[in-house]
């Protein structure tokens, strides 16, 4: 299936890190965010991806056009640095699509800007690339053929410590508060999955969560598929300290393929099943 990356934002709340580069460059050990949400992705077997790019897409380009596999592969050094043998790759069977989306686009003017390589693809995926997940995409995309909508996006606990205040707006007493992570409020995770037809719901210039999803709703076809697991974003300084935090102690929880399944195992067992639910593989003009 393909991986539609919104890939344009300047992170604006991140200047210490992306004054001079796109937010998904911002790296986390080795590799920047976008990265680890592209080798999430691929470890379920989906590694056609669209980058909607935006602001400094240069550094987006160069950065997969000098890409170096021995930073996150083990390899042998021999003849003096001569040759380089590896052991593992990421990006081998990796297509990605650079696509210009504009510097000020918001993210439903990215999502229409990468209509056009989309064309013949019945189901795709998409993600803001500023977030992080252990989510078992697998899983997502069965409830996703189970209920047949139009669009399913992972709902969330946010992970905040301010509070949820109730209070009577007739003489201003409080009447509850509580923990937001403990009460029932959930977010919107960033883990899309659209079939085409998204498209007939989206007009020039909107904001998709705004007008698109909102007649969605009207029309009883936007899904929330309820995820508990590990999901962090990284909006600010702290969350980019958090993460690395994670990174630094050693099998940080978004990096399924790691633990999981190899990638074939994957795509022969609940990725097949995956498939099933989103329809044929790309070479049979699925959504890929």
């Amino acid at each position: 299936m393909k991986v539609v990356l919104f890939c344009g934002g300047l992170g604006m709340r991140l200047r210490e890190y992306s004054e001079n580069i796109p937010k998904p460059m911002v790296t986390i050990g080795y590799r920047p965010i976008l990265w680890h949400v592209m080798k999430y992705y691929a470890h379920f077997g989906h590694k056609d991806f669209i980058l909607c790019l935006g602001y400094r897409a240069d550094s987006i380009k160069n950065y997969f056009l000098n890409y170096d596999e021995c930073l996150s592969n083990d390899f042998v050094l021999s003849r003096g640095g001569k040759n380089v043998e590896l052991f593992h790759t990421d990006t081998d069977d990796w297509k990605i699509t650079f696509a210009d989306s504009g510097i000020n686009s918001n993210i439903g003017q990215r999502l229409k800007s990468a209509e056009k390589y989309l064309e013949g693809e019945e189901v795709f995926l998409a993600n803001y690339t500023d977030g992080l997940s252990d989510l078992p995409l697998p899983e997502q995309l069965v409830h996703f053929q189970k209920h047949g909508k139009i669009a399913s996006f992972v709902s969330v606990r946010p992970k905040l410590s301010y509070h949820l205040v109730s209070s009577n707006p007739a003489n201003d007493l409080v009447s509850d508060i509580q923990d937001m992570s403990q009460s029932d409020v959930r977010m919107n995770g960033g883990y899309f999955i659209f079939k085409k037809d998204i498209f007939r719901f989206m007009r020039d210039g909107e904001e998709l969560v705004r007008q698109p999803f909102q007649r969605l709703i009207r029309e009883q076809q936007l899904l929330a598929y309820n995820y508990d697991g590990f999901w962090a974003s990284m909006d600010t300084f702290k969350d980019k300290q958090q993460f690395d935090e994670l990174y630094s102690h050693g099998n940080p929880p978004w990096e399924v393929w790691r633990n999981g399944p190899t990638q074939e195992e994957s795509l022969g067992g609940q990725a097949g099943n995956s498939r099933a639910a989103a329809g044929p593989e790309p070479g049979s003009r699925r959504n890929a």
